[in-house]
């Protein structure tokens, strides 16, 4: 208790402090594994930040240019080329003693040990130069390899026990010094948990030897609720419970995001109160400090939606939610991949129980309404209900069987299902609502298909996602309509045409002449210099011209070069993706106009209705 710990600090005051045991052990820390695919995912979002998703679509890249072996791998296994190359790189760079060759074998039954594991295709290549998130994926593939055939870091430990003359308390400190770096001074594996504390650094200290106090603190410290998964987290979980392989777990992933199930958080916490203890100079000093809790953001937060289909696949579906289950069925696979298991038969067994059971739901299950009563509307006597639509979760007054339709408005800002109040209802109703002028034009908030925004002469202001628009006044609405105007006017002109930036679905982008030009993360959005925006737009028009294979202005038609070695053929609207067998250089006007006419889509032929006799 903090009257404890006070008391404890009062006990300590003109103490002497001193040396009781000191013990130093050696110790070693080997080096991680080279690259999985999740172990891959994991550290790519520890340490650049990287959705398990973009580190897929980059790793992709770098394996297609011929720079990384394949990416979907649950090997640890590496090439004895590959190890050779890489004591030789090892050795050149940083000397033979840091060189240590080693085999890396997985302990999982099912592992696809026919890949190697994610490594460079050639070691002495340390770094790339292709676009800025590629280099910085390279470099993390590039380092962890290296460090994996490097020699142990060797450590001192020391631990430290410190009695004084006042009470029988005793004070440990533990510590660690490095005597060599090994694999260390290439890479260090980084970690998931935001609690754990690196061991420090302990100055030189010999038993018996008096200590000055320069201050003790005693600091109130609260249980926390555990962490929600990071994206990182959750690909090591699936992987410990045996769920999924290298090529599902970020498939799995986006799909629970695209489909919202979950979404990624975005509250910042907020500050909660703690006291510390202070002994310093002979005396205990109080103090109040703040900390932030409740924090979620960027991590993956279930949303009413992934709640309520969650609660009726475990209420109907107990055995096939099981992680158990889950983890026996990819066993299986793995058996039938190896032929040990006959996959027709495996499939008659599941389908056997399986197929009465969904039946069975779909006939005698309730529907998952996904629907709380709020309370009941003064004005009409209906009942106010928070409930799931087709478009998300809402707020409805009356039934769906009433005379007169019912009315919606769909919820905002951070309110969901569970915590929406039926006052915080009732204010959703009265939208759109004039909230005043500016420089004498009426300003008012409102709600569309894509969110609350506010109007102004004309211009549609977006109010962001977790703020309230019952809560935006007309001094905050000023803000907005500042910030879109100073977003919307040209930073600069180019060939006597305006140039916007703004930042859209895909990141930030300049506009100028209707086209829209991605601004990578080479340049410094914020600071975009002319120089960069002429860079920018003449490397766009470039890549458009080269991009051209035929172009029939009169027709209105073109064939233009696609990713992945493709090409399509442009009209109006229409896009017609060709075949690889293709050779778009070969084709005529007469050859696209034929291809055109036989993708155009078929006219609908409606059936004359026989009139009831």
């Amino acid at each position: 208790t903090k009257e404890d710990a006070a008391s404890f600090l009062n006990s300590c005051i003109n103490a002497k402090f001193k040396v009781d045991d000191l013990q130093t052990k050696p110790a070693t820390k080997s080096p991680a594994a080279p690259f999985t695919t999740s172990t891959l995912q994991q550290e790519a979002s520890r340490k650049l930040y990287f959705p398990v998703a973009k580190t897929m679509m980059i790793a992709q890249r770098l394996y297609e240019a011929g720079l990384i072996t394949y990416m979907r791998t649950d090997s640890l296994n590496l090439s004895e080329d590959a190890k050779i190359e890489a004591q030789e790189e090892i050795i050149s760079s940083f000397g033979k003693e840091y060189s240590k060759p080693r085999s890396f074998h997985t302990k999982d039954k099912g592992a696809q040990e026919a890949h190697e594991a994610i490594r460079p295709t050639s070691m002495s290549l340390q770094s790339v130069s292709v676009d800025y998130d590629q280099d910085r994926l390279y470099d993390l593939i590039w380092k962890r390899t290296i460090a994996s055939q490097m020699s142990d870091a060797q450590l001192e430990r020391t631990n430290v026990r410190i009695t004084n003359t006042n009470n029988k308390e005793v004070f440990t400190a533990n510590g660690e010094v490095i005597k060599f770096e090994g694999f260390l001074k290439v890479y260090l594996e980084g970690t998931d948990n935001e609690d754990e504390e690196q061991e420090g650094m302990l100055p030189k200290l010999s038993k018996g030897e008096v200590l000055v106090n320069k201050y003790i603190t005693a600091t109130e410290r609260y249980t926390r609720a555990p962490y929600r998964y990071s994206e990182a987290a959750l690909v090591k979980r699936l992987e410990e419970l045996g769920i999924g392989r290298p090529s599902t777990y970020a498939p799995t992933i986006s799909t629970i995001q695209k489909r919202e199930y979950v979404e990624k958080g975005n509250i910042e916490g907020e500050d909660r109160s703690y006291t510390e203890l202070k002994l310093k100079g002979g005396e205990v000093i109080t103090k109040t400090l703040t900390e932030k809790v409740g924090s979620d953001k960027g991590k993956l937060v279930p949303t009413d939606i992934g709640n309520i289909v969650n609660d009726f696949l475990v209420e109907n579906f107990t055995y096939i939610l099981d992680f158990g289950f889950t983890a026996k069925v990819e066993s299986e696979f793995d058996d039938i991949a190896e032929g040990k298991e006959d996959w027709i038969k495996m499939i008659k067994d599941f389908y056997k129980s399986f197929h009465p059971m969904v039946e069975d739901v779909a006939e005698n299950a309730d529907r998952a309404k996904g629907e709380r009563l709020l309370g009941v509307d003064p004005e009409s006597g209906k009942n106010v209900y928070a409930r799931l639509g087709r478009f998300g979760v809402m707020v409805q007054i009356g039934e769906a069987t009433d005379e007169e339709k019912p009315k919606f408005a769909s919820l905002q800002g951070d309110q969901t299902l569970n915590s929406i109040t039926f006052e915080e209802a009732m204010d959703l109703f009265k939208l759109p609502r004039t909230i005043g002028g500016y420089e004498g034009i009426e300003v008012v908030v409102a709600v569309g298909r894509f969110g609350p925004y506010v109007l102004y002469d004309n211009m549609y202001v977006s109010i962001p996602k977790d703020e309230n628009p019952m809560s935006v006044d007309i001094n905050r609405a000023i803000e907005l309509i500042q910030e879109k105007q100073k977003a919307d006017a040209p930073i600069c002109e180019y060939e006597n045409i305006p140039v916007q930036k703004g930042i859209g679905r895909f990141g930030p982008f300049l506009k100028w002449d209707g086209i829209y030009i991605n601004v990578n993360k080479k340049y410094d959005f914020d600071n975009l210099t002319e120089k960069d925006v002429v860079e920018l737009i003449e490397e766009k028009k470039r890549k458009d011209i080269e991009k051209v294979i035929h172009h029939w202005p009169e027709e209105g038609i073109s064939v233009e070069k696609a990713r992945w070695g493709r090409s399509n053929i442009l009209k109006g609207k229409s896009k017609i993706e060709l075949s690889k067998t293709v050779d778009p250089s070969k084709l005529t006007l007469s050859d696209v106009k034929d291809i055109i006419e036989k993708n155009a889509p078929k006219k609908k032929t409606t059936k004359g209705k026989t009139a009831k006799k």
